[in-house]
């Protein structure tokens, strides 16, 4: 979970369908009335649909920065992006232009293409080069943020259970369902047994995400810090992604959404 391109990925898939008149605030999910998608009789599955609901199915076009920070906050490395992506149940395409300084200094282009619940097969072109990218896990460019941020595809596995023991923990004030997915045989991942997520109870909302190693121990984390409304869309427009214990952690900042 650390490229820099999964700035943009991640952010849309926490984007709520909510059209409601309300400012910015911190937090994940939006001041709303709507009433709850979620009920106490929601299985983990159901929870995981939810999350998947919020989606966008059409093709949408995000802009923004990712900076990478140390633990003092001094900024190491900073580059624009500007990602297109279209979202639906048999295919998912992401393409991904990341700019050092201004739009005219391009240093890398990327495209993920997933077909159903199959591997992604991602395309790094820089400098002249294309290489195919072996790993979902791989870090992109020295940021904290994966391709597995980008792809979001653990929202697609059907092993889904809830950890009873953490029913509601909360993250930002939300009160949170707690669900534990793992990956299918056929996505075995080397160092990822599962990811845990938060889920803001009533409307799905994914509020963080941990990636676990062996015996289930934390070593990723994602999670939002600031909402904004664009247009007649709620989204997340602040998102930090951090290696546990890695001494820095990714912002990504999303400036402009707009409908293709």
């Amino acid at each position: 979970m650390r490229a820099l391109v999964a700035v943009a990925c991640v952010l849309a898939a926490v984007v709520t369908a909510v059209a409601q008149n309300a400012q910015a605030s911190d937090g994940m999910t939006p001041r709303t009335k709507k009433q709850p998608k979620l009920t106490s009789t929601a299985t983990a599955p159901m929870v995981l649909a939810a999350c998947r609901s919020m989606l966008p199915t059409n093709r949408m076009e995000l802009t923004g920065a990712l900076i990478l920070r140390n633990r003092k906050g001094i900024v190491q490395k900073e580059c624009a992006y500007r990602l297109q992506m279209w979202r639906r149940a048999e295919k998912t395409t992401l393409s991904i232009d990341l700019f050092e300084g201004s739009e005219s200094n391009e240093v890398a282009r990327v495209k993920i293409e997933r077909d159903g619940n199959t591997q992604p097969t991602i395309q790094f072109v820089s400098g002249g080069e294309t290489k195919e990218i072996g790993s979902p896990l791989e870090r992109v460019l020295g940021t904290d943020v994966t391709w597995l941020d980008l792809t979001f595809d653990f929202l697609w596995w059907t092993d889904a259970q809830y950890e009873t023991e953490r029913e509601g923990e909360t993250v930002h004030g939300q009160k949170c369902m707690v669900i534990l997915v793992r990956p299918p045989e056929k996505m075995k991942i080397a160092g990822l047994e599962a990811v845990r997520l938060w889920v803001e109870k009533g409307e799905g909302c994914l509020m963080q995400a941990e990636q676990l190693g062996k015996e289930l121990k934390p070593i990723r984390r994602l999670w939002g810090t600031r909402v904004k409304k664009f247009g007649e869309r709620w989204m997340v427009s602040v998102l930090e992604v951090e290696e546990l214990g890695s001494r820095h952690r990714t912002k990504i900042t999303v400036e402009s959404l707009q409908e293709l």
